[in-house]
């Protein structure tokens, strides 16, 4: 990957991202990042210096690949016809990222990822598996997270059914050392554990074990993904010279957060279709990154592009294009209107490691803009520790606290404070509101049919209310964009809709053993339950659309009443 690659387009911001760039090379900001200088960010070096370890990730992961692969040829040779990563946020995102774009080679496990606690989605990838030629991945930097510890109870209970005392050797443990994770793959003779470097935090660990293991087990070009990544951070060593903007990671960040400062923190990413994965991985480094203290970089991707007039002053665009130029009449009008552009080329799927370690750089110096510490998460424990509350009241009284609805139909109960007599009439006098931007956070089982219809509610208010939407699956986006959702400056509104599980599945409560006391679809409810709650404790204007009988329709008939011109 080649800084040429960036074009920046800044119009009347130039001059201002200019001066914070030569800013940026006086005070040698690149040259105390990569001395682990906490105080580029912060004067405490609590939750800073102890999280550095991704600058030096891809020479310390390239040394750890003989490790890696003296443990995953066996396996590979075995005949393994599958493999299940079982993680969330930075433990699945940058594997799913490097096992969509780069695919999975012949001869090697089919790489899937399981980040999610609902029912239907569990129960389809578990009737596609031949569970004695299946090798789970159970990846938890901390080792608590509790969606990926209850979905280890349940496929180990599954694969002890299938394989008897065998049943270890068909799952690896990814953690941090000392970890409860690294105590019970001892107790339980797992087949093997790979302890991660504890001095980086998930959503900078895509180059080391967390993103690399998985690849690899995959039949991924690791080591070229890694060398590249290596080039470009050896760039970045070079001390920047003087002039324009084409200066990889530290003009990258430089615009990033001098722009948020002027307003434009709504970074809208544009893809190609086959690197869409890799948004994903951009919203969780940015949203969890920079959304603390009252700002915040919220990042909109796999929205399509619209007329440059539909869109507020509030947008940043990055465009990634692949083969010649990139050039259309939809970019040309956007610079035309005073949008800030930046065209970022991709030539080769190997350069994905490269641009993973460009932005981690530029996140980690648009923090220092910010005047935040892009390594912590201070709002995420909010929702889980509601959430946990939650589990053990079920446990105690077998059922959850449940709301009284403001408004019920027959397709649809509403919560929250509503005057409307229509699950329509009560979303437009909510979104009426809004003047920042809208979540949707959806706990319906995702399938091409659900995309479809959330995509129409989300140009819907786009088009009608010119506001930014996103689209976060629970519990996915609380590993990824919640920490935003709670620590911005809190002009967001949040659309959730949840709806009934047609079947569940009871969760073990210790591997091995049968008894059970949660199942995964109250574990959902709860979690929904609790991020609402913690929303409202933090005065974030909520409200929650539970669907009846048939979802798609109800949720295109809101979208439809959004559409209407009265």
């Amino acid at each position: 990957m080649d800084d040429v690659n960036f074009n920046f387009f800044l119009g009347a911001y130039a001059s201002a991202v200019s001066r914070k760039l030569n800013d940026l090379r006086k005070n040698k900001i690149i040259h105390r990042i990569r001395a682990a200088d906490y105080t580029v960010w912060k004067s405490n070096p609590s939750g800073i210096v102890n999280r550095l370890g991704w600058i030096n990730a891809p020479a310390e992961t390239l040394t750890q690949l003989s490790y890696i692969r003296s443990v995953l040829d066996p396996v590979i040779a075995e005949g393994y016809k599958n493999a299940v990563l079982l993680g969330m946020g930075g433990s699945s995102l940058a594997a799913y990222v490097f096992g969509k774009t780069c695919g999975t080679r012949k001869n090697y496990p089919a790489l899937s990822v399981l980040d999610t606690t609902d029912p239907a989605a569990i129960c389809k990838i578990t009737g596609n598996l031949n569970l004695k030629k299946t090798l789970f991945l159970v990846s938890s930097k901390s080792g608590t997270t509790l969606e990926t510890v209850l979905l280890f109870h349940y496929f180990y209970n599954l694969t002890l059914k299938k394989t008897g005392t065998q049943a270890g050797r068909n799952f690896i443990i990814i953690t941090d050392p000392g970890s409860p994770l690294e105590e019970i793959a001892q107790r339980m003779r797992l087949r093997h554990v790979f302890l991660a470097d504890p001095s980086i935090g998930g959503r900078f660990s895509a180059l080391s074990f967390p993103g690399i293991v998985p690849a690899a087990l995959a039949g991924v070009n690791v080591e070229g993904l890694l060398k590249n990544a290596l080039a470009v951070a050896e760039k970045v060593k070079a001390p920047p010279s003087a002039g324009g903007l084409n200066s990889g990671s530290i003009g990258l960040g430089a615009a990033l957060g001098t722009l948020a400062q002027k307003g434009r923190n709504k970074l809208t990413l544009l893809l190609p279709a086959a690197w869409k994965p890799f948004g994903g991985w951009l919203e969780q480094l940015l949203a969890e990154s920079t959304g603390k203290e009252g700002r915040g970089i919220l990042p909109i991707y796999d929205e399509p592009l619209q007329a440059a007039n539909l869109y507020k002053n509030d947008r940043l665009f990055v465009i990634f294009y692949s083969k010649g130029k990139a050039a259309s009449a939809k970019i040309s009008a956007l610079v035309d209107a005073g949008h800030p552009v930046i065209t970022i080329g991709i030539n080769n799927r190997l350069h994905l490691g490269g641009h993973m370690f460009c932005w981690e750089m530029a996140t980690a110096v648009a923090g220092h803009i910010l005047g935040i510490n892009p390594f912590d998460q201070p709002d995420v424990e909010t929702s889980k520790i509601l959430t946990r509350r939650l589990i053990d009241l079920y446990r105690e009284k077998k059922e959850l606290p449940e709301e009284k609805p403001s408004l019920v139909t027959a397709a649809c109960r509403v919560y929250g404070y509503t005057k409307a007599a229509t699950p329509g009439g009560a979303l437009r006098d909510f979104l009426e509101q809004a003047t920042d931007y809208v979540c949707l956070h959806v706990y319906i089982n995702q399938t091409p049919e659900t995309d479809a219809a959330l995509l129409k509610l989300r140009q819907a208010i786009s088009k009608k209310y010119r506001l930014a939407v996103t689209i976060g699956y629970g519990p996915r986006y609380l590993h990824s964009t919640g920490q935003l959702h709670k620590g911005d400056a809190g002009r967001g509104f949040f659309i959730q809709i949840t709806s009934c599980d047609r079947r569940d599945i009871a969760i073990p409560d210790r591997p091995g053993h049968s008894h059970s006391t949660l199942t995964f679809g109250t574990l959902k409810t709860a979690q929904a339950i609790g991020d609402r709650r913690a929303l409202i404790d933090l005065g974030r204007k909520t409200i929650r659309f539970h669907l009846e009988k048939d979802i798609i329709a109800n949720i295109n008939a809101l979208a439809g009443y959004i559409q209407r011109k009265n």
